[in-house]
């Protein structure tokens, strides 16, 4: 069976947070492990819900992982601007990894951002060590933008996040 993405539903919002959790504890991208403020972040899928567009990756009924879809600026957005959609929070579990989750997910993003009047690209921010994501992002034809690049966490230095933006 093909990988399915669809809304994420509440009863999956604590499993596809510790999901979201555990990608980024394993792979060492929160600098306080798991004493790092984000870590409530990521695992609040019921307020990105509330503010955003939750989507989920599942095949034969698992759950795989899941990406929050920002419409367009809000309280969800990190950087979008103006006719600008965000995609965040992006993570597949180790189990499910390698099997096409993360791209059918960003696909499922783009094509959202697609159907949003007014919206003319789709931006993201992501860390220099995420590289698999960064061979998604590029496959899919976005492109790094630099400029835009940001700390969100000013007071450290080492903190810079990475920007893509695909025009639609």
């Amino acid at each position: 069976m093909d990988i399915l993405i669809r809304p994420a539903v509440p009863a999956e919002y604590a499993e596809l947070g510790e999901i979201t959790a555990q990608a980024y504890l394993q792979d060492g991208l929160l600098d306080f492990g798991e004493g790092d403020v984000y870590l409530a972040e990521l695992r609040d899928v019921a307020k990105r819900a509330a503010a955003s567009d939750v989507r989920v990756a599942t095949r034969d009924g698992i759950l795989l992982g899941g990406v929050t879809f920002v419409p367009r600026p809000g309280p969800m957005a990190d950087i979008a601007r103006p006719e600008e959609a965000e995609i965040r929070m992006l993570a597949v579990a180790r189990a499910g990894r390698g099997r096409g989750a993360g791209e059918a997910l960003v696909r499922a993003c783009v094509e959202r951002a697609r159907a949003v009047e007014g919206c003319r690209s789709v931006v993201l921010s992501t860390q220099r060590t995420m590289h698999a994501a960064h061979r998604i992002y590029e496959r899919l034809g976005f492109v790094r933008t630099p400029e835009r690049d940001w700390n969100p966490m000013p007071e450290l230095l080492d903190i810079t996040l990475l920007t893509y933006q695909l025009t639609l």
